[in-house]
């Protein structure tokens, strides 16, 4: 005759609770980090679109500076001399 051990009820469903909860947690870190990649994505989209309108910025304030050289190569300026005195 073979003897089986059981294992009593109230075991099976504290194991039961356990793997639950830790299957919940499990959850709860998954979605955090589906959430904080998404943060991470908009964030870099709206950092790109910040850097690519600065750029454009830069670019047009460069070439009203050279157009400004430009100009003033052409036209002398206005205070080429010292201001006069009145003695």
């Amino acid at each position: 005759m073979t003897s089986r051990r059981k294992v009593p009820v109230p075991v099976l469903l504290a194991v039961v609770v356990v793997l639950f909860i830790a299957l919940l947690l499990a959850a709860d870190r998954a979605v955090k980090a589906v959430r904080r990649g998404r943060r991470r994505r908009d964030a870099n989209a709206r950092l790109t679109a910040a850097a690519a309108q600065a750029e454009a910025e830069d670019r047009r304030r460069r070439a009203a500076d050279e157009a400004s050289g430009a100009l003033t190569s052409v036209m002398p300026a206005i205070h080429d001399h010292p201001p006069r005195n009145v003695d």
